[in-house]
């Protein structure tokens, strides 16, 4: 036999394992960028629950511990300690079952599992190098549990392994003393190993991805599944003498296939939802909107800090001669747009407008209470810094302004027994809420130390109004899909896409698809997913028009704030919609109700709690109407939930998720 080094030996034993690994690791990258297309077509059939198969890879192998005596018959001179990367094949039948509703699935595989290596070449006393090779392998048993958190091909899985030995083979080399070149070399020693284990029981985790290869419109479809797993050392002492153990990691494929149920999708002859769209003309109509913005007596703190946050608009002594909260568009925060970008002028100028109101009635007083978590002491340094700022800027003698600190405001976000968003609860719960009894300060009709503070009138012009906005109607949406979208494609092949949505009916306004061209056309496709995760494509062609100016049309729009999660009216605002909205409400006019939500909470949920804020007020204006005899007045009702297409604000801060907690209402005169 002839000599070898330590770094030959690792050479031979490292590159081709390591040439194999990262082949693999590409081929899995390449095929999981392959996705089959989906045909829209009459007949589909759905995703199999059941999958049978094979799945085949390598075995990496990694020695730990030690071994000497490999058994009674042969023991080597030196003591073998750890080992190189040994490949080994795995090859193995499988069963799989995963509903195609659920993330959850069960996988079962059972086969060839060979755990074969090589120790670390030794030197032996006589300065002689020494290998030990190993083929161990077993008949593996591997059930685990299959979990997809994505709803998507990549899913994750662990279980038991169950393994009964089947080969303990071991080859023991000697090689000669380098020294002596001419030396003959010793046989290849060949036996088996003693005091080998018959049944192992360890454990795995790995990752995997499921590629469709073959069409959904194929009643069997076929899956290739790129994986890899890892098997910790826990359990997998071969032997039960010395200390030697093996890590695996494994990597391959796994070829499977089942059978869908037959399914007939959107766009058949017993289609589940009706697609169509609505795109009025151009609506010639300017109306210069005299908007009412409701004012809560809230101002918020960013956590960990007891001063005015910096979105909060902040003047200069010098400054508040110039101020007027009718003409707050002049000075605007920045990252802010269109009519959410003027309310928060309003809304950031809050102390602005607390100061100048108590400026123009000197006797006004008010109590600032903080509310904070970490507790009154915290609150009360949040309320000394509001107070700090109107003493300081617009000279508010300091005996007007009370300060108190407490944990929980008196109104909290956070109920007791709540699980979900306590993050985004608890940052609304961190505040100072401006507490007076003087009514040159209050909303009309209002007093006590929760009423909101008296609402804002700015004139502006809207823009465009909703009846412009292009419609998409998807009947019976709700009841076929999980989900669907829009793809909107011009003449020139450019293609937008909006959504998902899970309502039957959504708005778009015109110039967010067309931008600043007058008009254009479009192919629209409805893209909706089914709850078995097949896609149902329909089109239909429409004709957009940007919405114009043509004359002015006078109108007013109210905004009325809802706590979190209260589908009714705050009493407070009852007698301010029957006493000050109903009767500017002209002859013959319409009333457009919009009901929003903030994000904290389901979807659906949300989607229908402002469905039940719009028809709450509704209900309160039409009894008011009723009671002088008056029926020529028309509602337009709309639920937008928390769709960020329509909300009024983001929902980055707590004052916009307040005031997303919203009813608008626009009253339009008739022509």
């Amino acid at each position: 036999m002839k000599s070898k080094t330590n770094s030959k030996k690792e050479s031979r034993m490292t590159w081709a394992p390591n040439l194999t690994i990262k082949s693999l690791v590409i081929s899995a990258l390449v095929l999981t960028g392959i996705q089959a297309p989906l045909q829209a077509q009459e007949i589909q059939y759905a995703k199999p629950s059941w999958y049978f198969g094979v799945a085949a890879g390598s075995n990496f192998n990694f020695f730990r511990g030690s071994t000497h005596q490999l058994n009674a018959e042969f023991t080597p001179p030196a003591t073998f300690h750890n080992g190189n990367q040994g490949v080994g094949f795995y090859g193995a039948p499988l069963i799989e079952y995963r509903p195609a509703n659920s993330v959850w699935g069960v996988m079962l595989q059972a086969g060839y599992d060979s755990r074969r290596g090589e120790f670390i070449e030794e030197t032996t006393a006589c300065n002689c190098p020494a290998d030990l090779k190993t083929n161990l392998s077993y008949i593996t048993i591997e059930p685990s549990l299959r979990i997809a958190p994505f709803k998507s091909g990549f899913y994750l899985y662990g279980g038991p392994r169950l393994a009964f030995n089947l080969d303990k083979e071991f080859t023991y080399q000697l090689g000669t003393n380098p020294n002596f070149p001419n030396q003959e070399p010793s046989p290849d020693v060949r036996g088996e190993f003693s005091d080998v284990k018959e049944t192992i029981i360890s454990m795995q985790i790995g990752a995997g991805y499921d590629i469709p290869i073959s069409s959904k419109l194929k009643q069997t479809q076929f899956v290739l599944s790129p994986f890899i797993a890892f098997h910790p050392y826990f359990g997998q002492n071969p032997r039960s003498t010395e200390t030697w153990n093996i890590t695996t990691v494994r990597a391959g494929f796994a070829l499977k296939f089942g059978r869908g149920s037959r399914i007939e999708v959107a766009g058949s002859t017993n289609a589940q939802s009706q697609f169509s769209v609505n795109s009025p003309t151009n609506i010639p109509n300017d109306r210069r909107v005299s908007e009412i913005f409701p004012l809560r007596n809230y101002i918020f703190f960013d956590e960990g800090s007891n001063a005015i946050p910096t979105r909060y608009e902040l003047l200069r002594k010098d400054q508040v001669k110039d101020f007027k909260e009718d003409q707050l568009k002049v000075s605007s925060p920045e990252n802010l747009s269109g009519r959410s970008k003027r309310q928060m002028i309003v809304y950031y100028n809050v102390l602005n407008i607390l100061g100048d109101r108590m400026q123009k009635n000197p006797s006004a007083t008010i109590t600032l209470v903080g509310s904070s978590q970490k507790g009154p002491e915290d609150g009360r340094a949040m309320a000394q810094s509001i107070k700090t700022y109107l003493v300081d800027v617009f000279a508010i003698t300091a005996s007007r302004i009370a300060i108190e600190g407490r944990t929980k405001p008196s109104i909290p976000s956070e109920q007791p027994g709540g699980t979900q968003d306590l993050e985004l609860l608890r940052q609304g719960d961190r505040r100072v809420s401006i507490e007076s009894n003087s009514p040159d300060l209050l909303m009309e009709f209002q007093s006590g130390p929760n009423a909101p503070l008296k609402p804002v009138v700015i004139s502006a012009p809207q823009v465009a109004p909703v009846e412009s906005y292009v419609t998409f109607n998807n009947v019976g949406a709700k009841q076929a899909f999980t989900s669907w979208k829009l793809e909107l494609k011009d003449e020139k092949g450019k293609v937008q896409t909006f959504g998902p949505y899970t309502e039957d009916s959504i708005s778009i306004p015109g110039n967010l698809i067309l931008g600043s061209r007058p008009h254009g056309d479009y192919m629209a496709k409805m893209i909706g997913t089914a709850k078995d995760g097949t896609l149902s494509e329909k089109e239909a062609p429409m004709h957009v028009t940007l919405w114009t100016p043509a004359k002015v049309e006078e109108g007013i729009r109210y905004t009325i704030i809802y706590e979190f999660n209260e589908s009714k009216a705050i009493s407070i605002y009852e007698k301010y919609l029957t006493e000050i909205v109903t009767p500017k409400i002209p002859v013959g006019a319409t009333v457009i109700i919009k009901g929003h939500t903030d994000i904290i909470g389901d979807e659906a949920h949300n989607q229908d709690l402002s469905l039940a804020r719009a028809n709450d007020v509704k209900t309160i204006i039409e009894s008011a109407l009723s009671k002088t005899g008056r029926t020529d007045v028309k509602f337009q009702i709309n639920g937008f939930g928390e769709n960020q297409n329509s909300a009024p604000f983001a929902n980055k801060f707590p004052e916009e998720r307040f005031y997303n907690r919203t009813v608008i209402i626009d009253i339009i005169p008739t022509k």
